[in-house]
């Protein structure tokens, strides 16, 4: 996971190390590398998002929101950090944005063939009163009435289970669609299990990117939520003898 696993944070502490850190080359602000996106330049020396932390080379870090994306492209951060001529692409924050929606979706598709969504109104309606969603999922499109009723049952619930109520506005009818391999799909479920978490993780990610400027000042990433409780690939660039830039 972005932030490590449960396990592995708790095996840092057990050894006494500090948790690791990458630094943004816009805000300098030092962040776990789940609440940043790393960047490497590619073969053709244009810098390529690597949302999945897996490309080879030198990279840098930029913290997770489309703001600071933009910021870099402008002030020319990426060029400056490597010290190498490199083409970043005018519409980097737009390109970054396609990608995490992409592994939203993917991630949705996934948890539903592992049987972790529910989808339709009434059914989220009985699965809420049954207790047995983590997340609610609204199309960016679905109508406010039949919004609004869930989301009311959904805070209620969640208070009185003393949690936080997550609920997924990042996707339209025709992405749900496309996730679920079904039509007008307008209000989902998540249960519990590692694919639905999965999902959660990048859609929350996702939904952190989007926010204006002036509300991700005083949120934590939203992704860090689920960060704690999915497992994902293991991290090459918090090895040692990682190339990335640290500036």
């Amino acid at each position: 996971m972005d932030t490590g696993t449960v396990g592995e944070a708790t095996e840092v502490v057990r050894r006494g190390e500090k948790p690791s850190l990458r630094t943004c080359i816009v805000t300098r602000a030092e962040l776990p590398p789940g609440q940043m996106i790393r960047f490497v330049p590619g073969p053709d020396d244009v810098i390529t998002p690597d949302l999945a932390r897996r490309l080879p080379g030198r990279g840098v870090w930029v913290t997770s929101t489309m703001a600071d994306v933009e910021k870099a492209v402008k002030s020319k951060a990426f060029t400056k950090s490597l010290k190498r001529a490199i083409v970043v692409p005018a519409d980097l924050a737009a390109l970054v944005d396609r990608l995490m929606l992409k592994r939203t979706i993917e991630a949705l598709a996934l948890a539903n063939k592992a049987g972790a969504v529910v989808t339709g109104f009434a059914k989220v309606d009985a699965e809420l009163s049954k207790a047995n969603i983590v997340a609610v999922i609204h199309a960016t499109d679905a109508a406010v009435d039949g919004t609004r009723k869930l989301d009311r049952k959904w805070l209620a619930i969640a208070r009185s289970m003393g949690s936080v109520p997550r609920i997924i506005n990042e996707l339209s009818t025709a992405h749900l669609d496309l996730a679920m391999g079904r039509e007008n799909v307008v209000h989902a479920g998540i249960g519990a299990g590692g694919a639905g978490l999965r999902f959660l993780t990048e859609a929350e990610r996702l939904a952190h990117y989007r926010k204006p400027e002036s509300s991700t000042a005083s949120d934590t990433p939203a992704a860090t939520i689920a960060d704690e409780q999915v497992q994902d690939t293991p991290d090459p660039d918090l090895s040692a003898g990682s190339g990335d830039a640290e500036v």
